[in-house]
Order: structure tokens, then sequence, then C-alpha cells
């Protein structure tokens, strides 16, 4: 009789065996083939459910918050309440439930927590477990669930991951284009104009893929010129879609016969009409005429741009003009400014990224070290350089937190 028992139980246990092997060969047999989440949790609930008889089940696993990923049985909405930071996470064994402040708690039997290197990464709920003589035979279970959810929360958590990665790269992918694409539109220190007369140089670098920073030189006709320096409020790729746009309209707007003034009150229409007031720009803009040596400008909220004449080794700031384009329906008040440039003067745009910089805990704002880089009869292109060097732009400086654009422009 006693040997009846023995061999019995010894085949109990060998079906027990087989039964988790075969399950953990079934479920990796799954993750191998790439199923979906989907997939995989549907053999786990088959499993649970079919196989051991469980009547409910939850499962809540961490991602950016706790989410419950499966629900099975008749759990209604009990779950809604669970609170995981509050009812779960100070579970760290299997337990069971016998009394919790929050009563959908109750509707179940035990709690089966799944850690990963300490860390919590999901929890099961179980209830409605099969009942046996004294004590369910679901117990001797519980240890194969924790690992069998284990591994399905960590395949899970891995397909995750890997279409987080592929949407990242694609992302990056369309960052890249439209990266190549604003660079089309931005001209090239090496393609600006250049003569016994203008030298133009400039340098662009944006704080992340895109930025909302630009510059530009456009010929009017054979005695004039226009430039500016704009810098579009905000960052990424909503700004650079903001200054593309104003790029467009920039050069259809500004054409030899347009007044600057009528130009700033064209542009902050188009602007309003793109942005609706949530952006707006700081724009320079100027126009140079050869014949008379007058170069007329408006300043529209930017930072003022620094002239330096060689001769009187003196500096003027251009500071007329007006509020940011797409402040306000309609510019109240526009100021022109008009310089006559006569002796060799150099001329620095820029846009806040070089000025404003981060000190410690503070912003610190200041022009002084450009104008020490100014002060020389060194050519603008070397004081730009100058500049770049002592900034430490291309030594990856923490202290830079915005794109950063500079439009130089010497008078010989």
């Amino acid at each position: 009789m006693k040997g009846n028992k023995l061999h019995k139980s010894s085949i109990n246990r060998l079906q027990l065996t087989t039964f988790k092997l075969q399950s953990l060969l079934n479920i990796t047999q799954a993750i191998n083939e790439n199923l979906s989440q989907e997939e995989l949790l549907n053999i786990y609930e088959t499993l649970l459910t079919k196989d051991l008889n469980i009547g409910k089940v939850l499962i809540y696993k961490k991602e950016e918050d706790w989410k419950c990923i499966l629900r099975s049985g008749e759990v209604g909405q009990t779950y809604t309440s669970i609170d995981v930071e509050r009812d779960l996470i100070p579970i760290q064994e299997i337990s069971f439930i016998t009394s919790s402040p929050n009563k959908s708690l109750d509707a179940f039997d035990i709690v089966i927590p799944v850690i990963n290197k300490n860390v919590p990464i999901a929890y099961v709920i179980i209830g409605d477990i099969e009942e046996g003589e004294g004590v369910s035979p679901i117990i001797k279970h519980l240890n194969f669930i924790q690992t069998l959810t284990n591994i399905i929360i960590v395949a899970i958590e891995n397909i995750r991951l890997f279409k987080e990665s592929l949407r990242q790269e694609a992302i990056k992918k369309e960052l890249e284009l439209a990266s190549k694409m604003q660079n089309m539109l931005i001209p090239n220190s090496s393609i600006l104009l250049k003569n016994e007369k203008i030298h133009m140089t400039a340098f662009y670098l944006p704080h992340m893929d895109v930025g909302g920073d630009y510059y530009d030189y456009i010929p009017l006709d054979k005695n004039a010129f226009g430039f500016c320096i704009s810098d579009v409020s905000g960052k990424g790729m909503s700004a650079a879609l903001l200054m593309s746009n104003f790029q467009a309209n920039l050069r259809a707007l500004f054409t030899h016969d347009i007044s600057l003034d009528a130009l700033i009150e064209k542009l902050n229409e188009k602007v309003m009409f793109s942005a609706n007031g949530e952006k707006f720009i700081t724009v320079f803009v100027g126009k140079f005429n050869y014949k008379t040596l007058e170069l007329e400008y408006i300043n529209a909220g930017h930072n003022h741009p620094i002239m330096y004449s060689k001769k009187t080794c003196e500096f003027t700031f251009l500071n007329r003009g007006c509020v940011g384009i797409g402040m306000l329906d309609e510019i109240p008040l526009i100021r022109k400014g008009s310089v006559t440039i006569e002796e060799p003067t150099k001329l620095l745009c820029y846009t806040d990224g070089l000025t404003e910089l981060i000190d410690g805990k503070k912003i610190s704002f200041g022009t002084k070290e450009i104008e020490e880089c100014l002060m020389n009869n060194r050519s603008i292109e070397d004081n730009i350089q100058s500049i770049i060097k002592k900034q430490g732009i291309f030594e990856g400086s923490a202290s830079i937190f915005d794109d950063i654009s500079i439009l130089g422009i010497e008078f010989m």
C-alpha cells in the first residue's frame, strides 16, 4: 500500500515536471517566433485559466507608468481602483490577500510580484483558484507562475524596446532629412557676397538636429543687396517649420522696390497667419546701397548687431526697429534706422544662442567678449573664428543651450 502511494506520488511529480517543462518550451518557442505581446499574453492566459484552472488574472506591468496589460475572468471594473504604488509595491513576496484597505483586492486571492534586479517589473493578481482538500493545489504552482511571468514580461519589454528603437531610428532619419533640407535653405558661407567692396561670412550651428535660426543674403539690383538674421521662439521641429515658412515669405517679398517698413508689416501678417500668435520671430533686416553707402535697417526685437569702425575704433549698436514679428496682429510703431558707411567697417549680426550662456545656475547675457574679438584690424572671418573658439562652441560647452547663428559683413 505504501509502495503504491510512493509510486503514485512519483508519477504526479513526473507529470508536474513534464507540464512545467512543456509550458516553458511552448513559451520559449513563442518568444523565438517573435510573436506579438497580444499573442504571448494569450498563451500565458490559456496556461493559467485552462491548464491551472485559475478564474481571475490581472497583470500590471511597469512602463512609463504602471499599466494593466491583462485582464482575464470576471474582474469587472474592480481593477480600475487598484493603485499599484499604494496597494502592490509594498508586497515583495508571493502573498495571500487577507485584508487590504482597497476592497478591490478582496475579489482576489494571491499577489505574485515579479522582481528583476531587485526592482518590481510586474505584479500578477489571481483569484477564483481551484479548491482542493484543505489547501488549493494551485499553491504548488505559485513559484512556477512567478518564473513564467518573469519570462513573459521580459520578452514583452524587449518587444516594446525594439519597437521604440525602430521608432527612434525612424525619427532620427526624419530629423536627418529635415536637417539636410534646412541646411539647403540657409546659404552656405562660401556662396555669400564677396567682392572688392563687401565681404560676407557666416556660421550656423543648431542646438538640435533642426533649429529656428535663419540668415540670408538677397541680391536686389546692381546697386543694392538685402540681408537678414532671425530667430524663431522655441526650438526643435516646430521652430524649424516656422523658420522655413518665414524664409519662403521673406524671399518672395524682399524685392528692390519694397520699403523695409512695408516688408516687416507683410512678414508680420504672414507669421501671425502661420503661427496664430503661439510663436514669434525676432529679425534684423538690412538693405545696403553701393552708390549712397547707406545701410537701412529695422531691428524687430532681435539682438542688436554690433558695428565696429576700424578707423575710429568705435562701436555702434543697431537697435532701431519694432517689436518681434508675430507678437501682435499689427505692429504699432516701426522706427527705421540708417547708417552711412564711408570707412572700413565690420558688422556682426548674431542670434541669442551666442550670448545667452549658462553660468552656474544663472543665465548670463553680454557682448563684452564679442566686442573684444572685433577690436582689431583682422578680417571679420577671423573675428568669427575667434568668437567660436572663445565661446567653446565646438568643444561641446555645457553653457550653450540654444541655436547659434552669426552673420558677418565687412565693408571695405
